[in-house]
Order: C-alpha cells, then sequence, then structure tokens
C-alpha cells in the first residue's frame, strides 16, 4: 500500500508565495515521475509540474517563469514553489508519483495525493 500526503496549502495574497509539499511512503521499491496537478472547481484536472528521477521537467504554459518542482529522492518527496501567485491559481493541488512496490513489478502505477486547497486572494 502506497500513500502520497501533502502539505503547504493555504489563503494567500496575490503575488505572494506558497510552497507545496509532498512526501511518499508505504510499499515503494522505486518512483519515477512526481507531479502536480490542480483542479478548479467546475474545471478538469490539469497539469501543473512534473518531475522525473533523473530531473527533467516539464510546466503547464500558465506557471511557467512562476512555479518551479524539485525533489529529494532519498526521501521520495517532492516539492512546488509558487511565486507570482494570481487569483487563478485557486484549486485544489493533488500529488501524483509514479510507484513501482517490488522488483518484480515491471510496470508503475500511478498514485495521487488527498489534495490541498490553495487560495489566492485578490
Amino acid at each position: 500500500q502506497v500513500q502520497l500526503v501533502e502539505s503547504g496549502g493555504g489563503l494567500v495574497q496575490a503575488g505572494g508565495s506558497l510552497r507545496l509539499s509532498c512526501v511518499a511512503s508505504g510499499s515503494i521499491f522505486s518512483i519515477n515521475g512526481m507531479g502536480w496537478y490542480r483542479q478548479a472547481p467546475a474545471n478538469q484536472r490539469e497539469l501543473v509540474a512534473v518531475i522525473r528521477r533523473a530531473g527533467s521537467t516539464n510546466y503547464g504554459d500558465s506557471v511557467k517563469g512562476r512555479f518551479t518542482i524539485f525533489r529529494e529522492n532519498a526521501k521520495n518527496l517532492v516539492h512546488l514553489e509558487m511565486n507570482s501567485l494570481k487569483p487563478e491559481d485557486t484549486a485544489v493541488y493533488y500529488c501524483s508519483a509514479d510507484i513501482r512496490s517490488s522488483p518484480s513489478q515491471t510496470y508503475e502505477l500511478r498514485y495521487w495525493g488527498q489534495g490541498t486547497q490553495v487560495t489566492v486572494s485578490s
């Protein structure tokens, strides 16, 4: 069994900053991609940022230049540094991780956290 637990959400004024963190625990042999997605009311879940184990990253167009994703592989942690926040960044942010639970498991399963609310006031 694998768990992802997010932390760091909250209320911030426009132009401010927040850091989200997510830790994976449980039956983990290896983690490839880790990422952040978000979902605002009445919207579909969208990619914010992903980072692969080797460090390559991809960002959603709306957050490029403002958000930075980074990870600590030894601790199964991924962080999202969010700067210059805008009201349109308001959403529930979800952590994801692509995990193999044992050496014999040849495929990765994607796990999700429970989500953390980020609210940006104007």
